[in-house]
């Protein structure tokens, strides 16, 4: 293998493919290098489906590393709205990323995406819904879903993997970059474990996986960077018939609250109507929730994300680190698996017992998942504004305050401090070196982190 490229691509998630995609589509020939932290695609299984449900501790984990990333084990959906799932319109405009968001749309549509678009139309059901939310002051996000579910996600991962290696794009597994080198403040080359590799244009985006390592990297090197928003809460899973009205109608609602106690902003993320929850796994076997849902195969629940949105001040400099603080207390109780309780008994001040969960109507998706005390976990600030927002949302889908709804914890969505680029994605402090996708705190979710990939790759063809 040669040893200098045109472009290296540090990270294989969304947005890592789509800066490749777009460069071979638009400027042929170019030589391409992406380096992978995780498996293939095509070897990509997490073993706690063969073994009981049970985690095993892949190294490094097979649901957040590899080919597409943690995408490639999501339920897949592709948000059709420059309001959510980043801030790209913040450096190109609304305009500019909700025709790129059409254009990105259209890719995936071509390598197998499910033409259906759920909530596009407005009908007279949704209306009420807005209705009901507005009552509760909640604020009900207009965005259309294409929802491609968990199985057709990883065919199209498959398909565009395919695709790029055959434009001649050489790509590198198991293969995590180290470090980077730099010849008066110009990046040079990528260094891991064994092998340097050069090159003339670097584009890091490395998802929230690589978030930790990427920050560390940028505090070495004196690359700019600002702090971001903490995200921390839980995944509520309840039973289908409570969000019937919200699935039939949008598939996933986008709702916001400003509590009343703290005015802290609280939203809904990652609804997966007759989904599963399920359990991801970075550095030290810390274990965070998270949630999927397939094209075919349906659960009798709903589950989806409560999230608190923090933005802290100086001198708070560590949103990763103190994410993972909280995820770490709640690992401590139960030996590094997901804490599961019933929010009646969280609103009663007691801990969910084994006994009480057998009884209840809803069926946990989530077979290894602890009972226990979330209170003896969660910030008292943040505990307060998820009970306020299921008590605001039980308005809108009455039945979701009931004792038996159930929340896992911790779900924390690991940002890094957010990188100081310009409008092309450039480092302010290093040329010719490009930061996105959502370990770079620009994105949150598939289609910007993969809208942000196209922009990286024009601006680098543009130069």
């Amino acid at each position: 293998m040669q040893s200098h490229f045109d472009v290296i691509i540090v990270g294989a998630g969304p947005a890592g493919i789509f800066t490749a995609y777009e460069l071979v589509k638009t400027k042929p020939g170019l030589k391409i290098l992406m380096l992978e932290k995780g498996p293939n695609i095509y070897k990509r299984k997490c073993p706690k489906h063969t073994n009981g449900g049970v985690c095993v501790h892949c190294k490094p984990c097979n649901i957040t590393t590899g080919w597409a990333g943690a995408g490639a084990f999501s339920d897949g959906k592709l948000s059709l709205s420059h309001e959510v799932g980043g801030t790209i319109s913040d450096f190109i405009g609304i305009e500019a990323t909700n025709e790129l968001i059409k254009y990105t749309d259209r890719i995936y549509l071509e390598f197998g995406g499910d033409p259906a678009v759920h909530g596009e139309e407005i009908t007279p059901a949704m209306r009420e819904i807005q209705k009901k939310s507005i009552e509760a002051n909640l604020r009900l996000v207009h965005c259309p879903v294409r929802h491609l579910g968990t199985e057709k996600t990883q065919s199209l991962y498959k398909a565009l993997y395919d695709f790029i290696v055959k434009q001649g794009v050489e790509v590198l597994f198991r293969k995590p970059a180290l470090d980077f080198e730099f010849d008066n403040s110009t990046i040079t080359a990528v260094l891991t474990k064994d092998t340097k590799y050069s090159a003339d244009n670097v584009v890091v985006a490395v998802g929230r996986e690589g978030s930790d390592w990427l920050l560390k990297k940028c505090e070495q090197h004196n690359i700019g960077t600002e702090v971001g928003i903490v995200d921390i809460g839980v995944r509520v899973e309840c039973r289908n018939e409570i969000m019937q009205e919200i699935n039939d109608n949008f598939y996933e609602a986008k709702l916001v609250h400003y509590t009343k106690t703290f005015d802290d902003k609280v939203r809904t993320f990652c609804s997966n109507p007759g989904g599963f929850v399920s359990s991801e796994y970075y550095d030290n076997n810390l274990a965070v929730v998270n949630g999927h849902s397939y094209k075919d195969l349906k659960s009798s629940n709903t589950n989806f994300a409560l999230l608190v949105s923090q933005k802290f001040t100086e001198p708070f400099n560590a949103p990763i680190e103190y994410g993972k603080h909280v995820a770490d207390m709640a690992n401590m109780l139960t030996q590094h698996k997901i804490l599961v309780q019933r929010f009646g008994d969280l609103i009663r001040g007691r801990r969910t017992t084994p006994e009480r969960l057998i009884r209840n109507n809803i069926i946990p998706t989530l077979k290894d998942a602890v009972p226990g005390d979330l209170s003896l976990v969660l910030p008292y600030r943040i505990m307060t504004d998820i009970v306020e927002m299921i008590q605001a949302l039980d308005k809108v889908s009455p039945g979701l305050a009931s004792d038996e709804t159930l929340l896992y914890g911790i779900e924390v969505k690991f940002y890094s401090n957010k990188i100081k680029v310009n409008k092309a994605f450039r480092t302010d402090s290093i040329k010719n070196l490009y930061v996105g996708g959502d370990g770079a705190g620009i994105t949150r979710g598939l289609m910007q982190a993969s809208v942000n990939g196209i922009l990286m790759a024009r601006e680098i063809v543009n130069q």
